[in-house]
């Protein structure tokens, strides 16, 4: 898979497909997942809370949660839905790339149903085997309201 906007489609892909051990094997060594909690206007995540900022442990750790069968926020499972609006290239290096996509998130368990939109924000590195996300940055639209527990990630 050589265009990095194929690499976001197959994983948001691997999100839905619960294929969270794939999804996992994606990241760097030093990957980060991240949600800003003021959303765009967030510039870091050291200087501000966030609703998620994290490295590959602590997202083994919650792969590892969502997989346990006594995972009581699993019953019944959570899945999720990602519309993506098509990629854009902000940045590209011979060795990385940024990326900025559009998106609807659904997450659904039981009769509860979630709607989030935003922005995805891939920076990808090339590695022998492919493309690797150095970070995924969430900006979710109107971050700063109460949100519902999001089980899955986005």
């Amino acid at each position: 898979m050589n265009d990095p906007r194929d690499f976001i489609a197959h994983e948001a892909a691997l999100l839905d497909e619960r294929r969270f051990d794939d999804w996992l094997a994606l990241f760097a060594d030093d990957g980060h997942y991240w949600v800003p909690l003021l959303g765009a206007a967030q510039a870091d995540p050291f200087s501000h809370n966030s609703l998620a900022y994290e490295d590959r442990l602590l997202l083994q750790l919650r792969v590892e949660r969502l997989k346990n069968p006594r995972a009581h926020s699993q019953h019944p499972a959570s899945h999720s839905q990602h519309v993506l609006q098509p990629s854009r290239i902000e940045e590209e290096a011979a060795d990385e790339v940024r990326l900025r996509t559009p998106f609807l998130y659904v997450e659904a368990r039981g009769d509860d149903q979630i709607l989030l939109s935003g922005i995805a924000r891939h920076h990808l590195i090339r590695t022998p085997t492919g493309w690797s996300i150095r970070e995924k940055r969430i900006d979710l639209l109107n971050a700063t309201r109460a949100l519902p527990a999001i089980q899955l990630f986005i």
